[in-house]
């Protein structure tokens, strides 16, 4: 069993970007049984965006794998995660980004599962309108940049570099950039049909303080509703990118929790 506050102690350092933070609980966590964590990326990304965590997750003994998202309907993604989840040989720790969250929140039932993390990500509950959710919040700016053609969205270059990416070296904004996968213009319009998975699994939430495409208010709230266990991160959207040692930091807490 790893002691909380020890654990709490290393997420705030790595959140201020300590390597040697991340050793700390790389160790604690190499003799919990739970070894797989499975990746959810979020819309405008592919499963390359979690690149920096997964190096730091199998460097702990973990096995990660990414989902590769269609982004052309909300049930066809919910089924690759499935199909993903149905390949695990144990028990999983879920964990989502983004637009990711309501995928997560839709399968992270599965008996497997152990876990849930969110990160800046949607958290609806079943039959929530999320959008309608999110307008309760001043809008982040981000949105403002989708630009749709031939029923396919995606965010202008502008948008991308500095409301999604922000916080972001600029030479990895810009190759996510050029490798932003366009959603379908209907993709947010599917919502959680199930019993929300965060209502019975125990859940982390990592919170971006600087974030231009989700209010982090919005986040904070979603994270409170969830009694999720809550970090702060001073990043903007892409934590996961900008600040991995503190997410993977956070995924551990979730595959050393003991029940």
């Amino acid at each position: 069993m790893i002691n909380r506050g020890t654990f709490s102690a290393a997420l705030a350092a790595a959140a201020a970007g300590s390597l040697t933070s991340w050793r700390v609980a790389q160790g604690a966590t190499v003799t919990n049984g739970v070894r797989n964590v499975v990746l959810i990326h979020g819309a405008y990304a592919d499963g390359s965006s979690w690149s920096d965590v997964i190096n730091r997750l199998q460097a702990s003994g973990i096995r990660a794998t990414a989902v590769q998202n269609s982004l052309d309907s909300f049930a066809d993604d919910v089924a690759t995660t499935r199909r993903v989840l149905a390949m695990q040989d144990g028990p999983t720790v879920l964990v989502a980004h983004s637009y990711g969250g309501m995928i997560l929140s839709e399968t992270g039932l599965d008996p497997n599962v152990t876990a849930l993390v969110y990160v800046a990500a949607r958290a609806p509950d079943a039959g929530e309108n999320y959008s309608a959710l999110a307008a309760t919040y001043p809008a982040a700016p981000a949105s403002a940049g989708l630009v749709t053609r031939d029923r396919y969205s995606q965010l202008s270059e502008d948008a991308f570099l500095e409301d999604f990416a922000n916080g972001v070296d600029a030479k990895r904004a810009h190759e996510l950039y050029a490798v932003q996968s366009p959603i379908t213009a209907t993709l947010f319009a599917g919502a959680v049909t199930t019993a929300a998975a965060w209502r019975s699994k125990p859940s982390w939430y990592a919170v971006s303080k600087q974030d231009r495409t989700i209010n982090p208010d919005l986040e904070r709230f979603m994270a409170k509703r969830m009694n999720a266990t809550t970090i702060e991160v001073e990043a903007g959207h892409l934590s996961l990118v900008s600040h991995p040692d503190a997410i993977a930091n956070l995924i551990l807490a979730a595959a050393a929790h003991d029940g």
